[in-house]
C-alpha cells in the first residue's frame, strides 16, 4: 500500500450524516435539536433511545457539533471551523466519549464526574454515554446527582437501546427522545443513493435483498451493501422462513423440516432460523390486521399477505406461539435443532395435536373453506401421502345421518320388554306396583295371555301420498323403553306441576299401533289424569317430533287396552294414596331436651338428681 493512500472506510462511517438536513428518518428529533440550537436553549441532558443503527451517537455528535460550531447556519454546523473538525477527527476536548458497557462501575463514573466540573475551550462541555443501561446501581447514582445539578458548561447525552432498564429518577432528569426503525421505501431510498454515488454495481434484486437484511436498520443495511459489494453481488441463500410459511399453508411437515435442514447446513444457527421464522410469520400477522406496520418491500409484503391469506388468522397465531415457546426453551435444550423441528411438526400437522389451539385452527380451517365453496374434507396432504378415501369425500355427498329407528312391528314384543331394575328409577313405575310388563299380573283364576299387538305389519300398510318438497317425514312411534327413558330423563320434568304431581306415579305399559298405554294406581287417579291428557301427549310430542297418542288405563287391570274401571289391584300398606285424611293422628311431640332424648334412646333409664 502507498503511503499516500488512505486506508479503506466502510460505508456507513464514509456516509454518516454532516449535517442535521443528513440525517434521514428522525425528523421529529433533528427538529427540535435544530430550534434549540438556533435559539441557544440547550438542556442539561439529553437521553436518545432506539434500536441499533438508527443515528443515535451521529446525532449526539451532531449535538456536539452544533453547540461549539463558531459559524452556525440557522442551527446547521459549518463543517469548517476549527471545533467542527476536531470533534469530526476526534481530537476535540470538548466531547468526551464513554462506552457504560466497558466503563460501567463506580470509579469510572465518579471520574466522570470529577472532571465534568473542568472547563475546557469551547462553549459548552458534552458527554456522550453510550449503552448507558449497562451502568451499575452505584454508578447510576453517582451520574444522578450530576445530573440534577450539572455545572453550566455541560451537556450530557445518554443513548441506549433498552431505555425501560434506564433509572426512572434518571429520565426524569433529561429530555428523552426516541429514534425510529427505517420504513422500507426511506431505508431502500438511502441505500440506493449510498450504491450510486460509491459507484457500485449491483443489481435491483440484490438491493432489495441488502435492504430486507437491514430490517430497518441504515448501518445494518450499510454493512450489507459493504458486503454485496465485496462479493460482487447478494449471497443466495435459503428462504427458510418462506420455505416454512408455505410449508404451514400447505401442511406439510416434510418441506418445513427440509428448509431448516438446508439453513443449518449454510451455517445458520437455530436460534436465528427460529427468530426469522417469528419475524416472517409476524410480519403475515400484521398485514391482515394492519398492512401498514408490514416493514417490507412492496413484493415482500405481497407475498406475506398472500400466505397470511391462506393460513387463516387462528393458524398464524397458533404457529407464533408454538415458535416462541420453542425459541425460550432452546436456551437450555441440548439440541435446539430438534426443539425446532419438533415444533414445526407440531404446526403444521394440527391433526397430530390435540391441544386447544390446534383444535380451534382446525375448526377455523373448516369454517373458510366452507365459506369458500370447498369441500370439508379436501384438506391438502403432505408430499409423498396420498389423501384417504374419507378426505377426499365432499361434504355435500355426505350429509348427517340420524340413528334409524327401528318399526314398532320389528321391535320386541311388550310381554318381553320389561325394563331392567335400573331403570325403573327414573319413574316408570310406583312405589310398590308390579314391576311387571305388557301382561296383566296374576288373578285368582290364573294368568291372564298378553293382549295380541294390533299393529300391522309395515308391508301391508297402503302407499303414504307424496310428500310435498321439503316435508319433513312422520317420525315412527318411539318403543315402549324409548317412552321410559324420555319420561323419567326429561318429560316428567318439563310438565306442569299439577300434571306431573298426578302423572308421577304412572309408567308405560306397552306400545300397540294405536298409541302407548299408560298405568295409573287406580280408577280414581286414572279419572282425575284424564283432563290433562292432552298436554302430557304435547310434551311427548315435542320431545320425540312425532305425535305419541295416550291410552290410560288402571294398572293391575285385566286388559292393558280397556279403559272402564275395574276394581284396583291391592295396594301396599304403604302407599300414598291407601289412607284416608281423616285416619290420621297427630305425632307425639318432638323431644328438644338432651336428657328426653336420652330417656328415649335408653329405655327403662331414670333421671336422678343429685
Amino acid at each position: 500500500m502507498a503511503d499516500d493512500q488512505q486506508p479503506y472506510q466502510s460505508l456507513y462511517r464514509r456516509y454518516r450524516p454532516q449535517r442535521f438536513a443528513d440525517v434521514k428518518g428522525q425528523e421529529h428529533i433533528t427538529k427540535a435539536l435544530l430550534n434549540v440550537v438556533r435559539e441557544g436553549t440547550e438542556a442539561s441532558g439529553y437521553l436518545f433511545s432506539g434500536p441499533r443503527g438508527t443515528g443515535k451517537t451521529t446525532t449526539a455528535r451532531l449535538l456536539a457539533k452544533a453547540v461549539n460550531c463558531t459559524k452556525l447556519d440557522d442551527g446547521e454546523p459549518c463543517g469548517t471551523c476549527d471545533s467542527c473538525t476536531a470533534i469530526v477527527q476526534g481530537t476535540s476536548f470538548d466531547v468526551i466519549e464513554l462506552d457504560a458497557a466497558s466503563n460501567r462501575g463506580i470509579d469510572a463514573m465518579r471520574d466522570l464526574v470529577s472532571r465534568s466540573a473542568l472547563g475546557s475551550g469551547g462553549r459548552r462541555k458534552v458527554y456522550i454515554i453510550d449503552e448507558v443501561h449497562q451502568l451499575t446501581a452505584d454508578a447510576s447514582g453517582a451520574l444522578l446527582k450530576t445530573l440534577e445539578e450539572p455545572p453550566a458548561h455541560v451537556v450530557f447525552v445518554l443513548a441506549t437501546t433498552d431505555p425501560q432498564k434506564v433509572l426512572p429518577t434518571i429520565k426524569s432528569r433529561v429530555q428523552h427522545f426516541e429514534f425510529h426503525l427505517f420504513p422500507p421505501d426511506e431505508l431502500a431510498a438511502l441505500v440506493r443513493s449510498v450504491h450510486d454515488d460509491a459507484g457500485l454495481s449491483l443489481t435491483d434484486d440484490d438491493i432489495e435483498r441488502v435492504v430486507a437484511r437491514g430490517r430497518g436498520s441504515a448501518r445494518d443495511a450499510l454493512s450489507a451493501l459493504d458486503q454485496a459489494a465485496a462479493l460482487g453481488g447478494t449471497e443466495h441463500e435459503v428462504p427458510v422462513a418462506d420455505e416454512v410459511a408455505e410449508a404451514l399453508c400447505d401442511r406439510d411437515p416434510g418441506r418445513a423440516l427440509v428448509a431448516v435442514a438446508e439453513g443449518c447446513a449454510g451455517g445458520r444457527d437455530p436460534r436465528r432460523l427460529t427468530e426469522e421464522i417469528l419475524e416472517h410469520l409476524r410480519n403475515a400477522f400484521l398485514s391482515t390486521m394492519a398492512r401498514s406496520l408490514v416493514q417490507l418491500p412492496p413484493t415482500a409484503a405481497t407475498r406475506v399477505e398472500d400466505q397470511a391469506r391462506r393460513l387463516g388468522t387462528a393458524a398464524l397465531v397458533r404457529a407464533m406461539e408454538v415458535l416462541g415457546t420453542a425459541l425460550a426453551e432452546m436456551r437450555d435444550a441440548l439440541d435446539p435443532r430438534i426443539t425446532l423441528e419438533v415444533a414445526l411438526v407440531r404446526v403444521t400437522a394440527p391433526n397430530a395435536d390435540v391441544s386447544p389451539a390446534a383444535l380451534l385452527e382446525r375448526l377455523e380451517r373448516i369454517e373458510r373453506r366452507l365459506a369458500d365453496g370447498q369441500a370439508v374434507g379436501a384438506t391438502p396432504s403432505p408430499a409423498g401421502v396420498a389423501p384417504s378415501p374419507a378426505s377426499a369425500t365432499p361434504a355435500a355427498a355426505t350429509p348427517p345421518v340420524a340413528p334409524p329407528v327401528r318399526p314398532a312391528a320389528e321391535r320386541p314384543a311388550p310381554a318381553d320388554s320389561s325394563p331392567p331394575a335400573g331403570r325403573a328409577a327414573l319413574g316408570a313405575h310406583r312405589r310398590g306396583a308390579p314391576q311387571s310388563s305388557g301382561q296383566a299380573p296374576p288373578t285368582a283364576a290364573g294368568p291372564t295371555a298378553a293382549p295380541p299387538t294390533r299393529s300391522a305389519p309395515r308391508a301391508s300398510a297402503p302407499a303414504a301420498a307424496p310428500r310435498p318438497a321439503g316435508a319433513r317425514a312422520p317420525a315412527p312411534m318411539p318403543s315402549r323403553d324409548e317412552l321410559t327413558k324420555a319420561w323419567g330423563d326429561a318429560v316428567l320434568g318439563s310438565l306442569k306441576p299439577r300434571a306431573k304431581a298426578l302423572y308421577s306415579s304412572g309408567r308405560f305399559l306397552s306400545v300397540d299401533g294405536e298409541g302407548a298405554v299408560f298405568a295409573l294406581p287406580n280408577a280414581a287417579h286414572r279419572q282425575n289424569c284424564e283432563p290433562l291428557r292432552s298436554s302430557v301427549e304435547a310434551a311427548l310430542a315435542a320431545h320425540f317430533g312425532a305425535d305419541v297418542p295416550m291410552r290410560l288405563v288402571v294398572d293391575g287391570s285385566a286388559d292393558p287396552g280397556s279403559t272402564g274401571s275395574p276394581e284396583p289391584a291391592p295396594t301396599p300398606p304403604d302407599d300414598d294414596e291407601s289412607y284416608h285424611p281423616a285416619d290420621l293422628e297427630d305425632a307425639p311431640p318432638a323431644l328438644t331436651s338432651v336428657e328426653e332424648r336420652l330417656k328415649q334412646a335408653f329405655p327403662g333409664a331414670r333421671e336422678v338428681e343429685r
